[in-house]
């Protein structure tokens, strides 16, 4: 629970942004979600040249699986680090981080893939119906896409926005191709607390809503 004076310097970081911004092209349910994002970051250029993307049903479609009890399925530790663990346990969704499981050394070198591709490969059913949140590895937000390709998983919705410079870029520029919902960024910037500041700001909304 935000303290009254936490409150008051949150309230006054995000007018400082609203006044910095100025006008924008976001709609009521994804502007939230953006200045959220540069809150979490004190980065602009989410507004700007790296600017977000949302699917049209992106946010209603994230709204809808997290009230109806969906599991998150994200690609490091560090967003649950971030997240508000207080959402999760309201709206009884379970965060599921599957890097850290030993048993994917050895099924990575079976299938020439990355730690990060089996993590998502081995959360297809969590998945489904799902949030997948990825801030990290492109390679995760690749194999994702691949395995809807495939059909053997369909998330409600795919935050992907992967930091780096090896198909960091690439792997978003395809995300914003597909038919599905999806939240994304142009360019090589992102992260987890660009991916965990997305996943908050649903939750807020869905509060408001509720």
């Amino acid at each position: 629970m935000q303290t009254r004076k936490g409150q008051s310097i949150e309230d006054e970081s995000m007018q400082i942004i609203e006044n910095e911004i100025g006008s924008h092209s976001y709609n009521e349910h994804e502007w939230p979600i953006v200045r959220r994002i540069i809150h979490s970051t004190a980065d602009f250029d989410f507004a700007r040249d790296n600017k977000i993307i949302f699917q049209k049903n992106a946010v209603q479609s994230g709204l809808d699986a997290l009230k109806n009890g969906c599991s998150i399925i994200v690609d490091v530790n560090g967003i649950v680090g971030l997240m508000n663990k207080q959402n999760p346990k309201d709206f009884g969704n379970n965060v599921i981080c599957n890097i850290s499981e030993p048993s994917l050394i050895e099924a990575s070198k079976k299938e020439n893939k990355t730690r990060a591709q089996m993590s998502m490969r081995i959360a297809k059913e969590d998945m489904n119906g799902g949030i997948v949140v990825i801030g990290n590895a492109p390679t995760a937000l690749l194999e994702v896409m691949e395995m809807i390709r495939e059909e053997i998983t369909k998330p409600a919705l795919v935050i992907g926005i992967p930091v780096g410079f090896v198909s960091a870029v690439e792997s978003k520029d395809e995300l914003a191709k597909m038919d599905i919902p999806f939240i994304t960024n142009q360019g090589r910037k992102g992260g987890s607390p660009c991916a965990s500041a997305i996943v908050n700001a649903l939750y807020k909304l869905l509060r408001q809503r509720n």
